[in-house]
């Protein structure tokens, strides 16, 4: 666009036409703004003449995940109990406007954000590109089967317990959860203890640097609470680290990971080997979903309802019993639980686990059945993922190969707080080391 061989409205155009097409099989859009869209392109355009300075992203279409607010439009939170219009953009709204960005719509998310699978009352199910019959994943599900369909280039997504990493992961995408801190928060909270944050699925880990760089407010506005790196995101993660220690952990004391998932990560870890890194086997932390489970009920207590009787029956059981729980009392069980987990990369660089331990799950497995059931048959998707967010220490999933030649596999790579630029670089070893971009959903062909 710079060079003027492409305009942003030939690629807003186009990509609405692919949403027109293909969003129905999918559930990935629950909104689409095309005029606002277009007229947006074309000022995009009109800057682009003028030879204005342009941010990094000026006149790439992308979207915003229903858990956000958008200037002007209506917010759902994936729910029927929730429903009101926004006059301003949160945070991370402003950040994609300030970056360049074009707004094509809003991306379907899990009610509440609270499972991670994208089914809500509202919409039809969103489905994995890959495979319609099993699910793109959630909360993040519309952010990432988009990506993954062709229908916008990269997304914005947020992660409470593995929303970014777990769609990314089901649909063959690079997304990263950035530290705690590194993102301001949405909604203009004060961050220090809370779980979820905002971040980037992409197809390609450079992608995903450059919009870190945006969210972050590394490349416009400013940056947050924790420590700016000393570069851009875009650039350190052309570093090329060497003899990094790499903890590497298959297996974890919620679900047993399936054999084709751990072979995955294991190819992963010789890769990383021979890329000169020392990589060592390590047991999971310990933990499990009841203890986890008060942390996740307090969380979803705190989103606005407006309807609580509409709710879903898992959302609305996880709700009632978090309304009973204080903030001190869930913040004690994640720092006991965090202390545990911080060990396993005490003296190393990076944690290597799966992202996801099981298979995807079709489409509509835990509608009918008690919300406890539900939730804890859920938990096994976050096995690996949750327990970053617990910690704040950035994880990226990394394209790991299909299981049973079909449905993507992840891999996942954690590391300190605040040193999003070593999980960058090493996942853009992996990535040149065994490429990805290039294999693409049948849906998006």
């Amino acid at each position: 666009m710079r060079a003027r061989a492409v305009s942003s409205e030939e690629l807003t155009r186009l990509y609405l036409e692919r949403i027109r097409a293909r969003n129905g099989a999918l559930g990935a859009f629950v909104d689409v703004y095309g005029r606002s869209a277009l007229r947006d392109a074309r000022a995009k355009d009109a800057a682009v003449r003028r030879g204005e300075t342009l941010p990094a992203f000026h006149g790439v279409p992308t979207a915003v995940k229903d858990l956000n607010l958008v200037r002007g439009r209506w917010t759902r939170f994936g729910s029927r109990a929730v429903q009101f219009w926004s006059p301003v953009d949160d945070r991370s709204a402003a950040s994609l406007r300030r970056g360049g960005f074009v707004l094509l719509g809003k991306t379907a998310t899990s009610e509440l954000g609270a499972m991670p699978v994208t089914e809500t009352d509202l919409h039809p199910p969103c489905r994995n590109p890959w495979d319609p019959s099993v699910t793109a994943g959630g909360s993040s599900g519309g952010a990432a089967a988009a990506v993954a369909a062709g229908l916008i280039p990269i997304a914005h997504g947020s992660d409470g317990g593995g929303s970014i990493r777990i769609p990314s992961s089901l649909c063959h995408l690079y997304g990263i959860k950035p530290s705690r801190g590194r993102v301001p928060n949405a909604y203009g909270f004060h961050d220090e203890h809370i779980i979820y944050t905002c971040g980037p699925i992409a197809r390609g880990v450079r992608d995903a640097a450059a919009l870190l760089d945006v969210l972050a407010g590394l490349d416009v506005g400013r940056p947050h609470r924790l420590p700016a790196p000393p570069e851009h995101y875009a650039r350190l993660v052309e570093n090329n680290p060497q003899g990094l220690r790499i903890r590497l952990t298959l297996h974890g004391p919620i679900t047993q990971t399936h054999p084709q998932v751990a072979e995955a990560v294991q190819r992963v870890a010789r890769v990383l080997e021979e890329l000169g890194h020392h990589v060592e086997e390590a047991a999971a932390p310990g933990g499990s979903v009841d203890e986890f489970l008060p942390i996740w009920q307090r969380q979803v207590a705190t989103a606005p309802v407006l309807f609580p009787s509409r709710l879903q029956p898992v959302t609305r059981w996880l709700r009632d019993a978090g309304r009973a729980i204080t903030d001190a009392q869930a913040l004690e069980v994640q720092q006991r639980m965090s202390a545990r987990i911080l060990q396993v990369l005490e003296g190393a660089d990076l944690w290597l686990t799966p992202t996801i331990p099981v298979p995807p799950p079709a489409v509509g497995a835990w509608k009918d059945l008690p919300p406890a059931e539900a939730f804890h048959r859920a938990a096994t998707l976050g096995a690996f993922t949750a327990p970053c967010n617990l910690t704040g220490a950035p994880a990226a999933s990394i394209p790991a190969g299909l299981l049973d030649g079909r449905w993507p596999m992840g891999a996942q790579l954690a590391g300190h707080v605040g040193d999003e630029a070593t999980v960058l670089a090493v996942s853009r070893q992996l990535e040149v080391a065994m490429p990805w971009r290039d294999r693409w959903a049948a849906t998006a062909r």
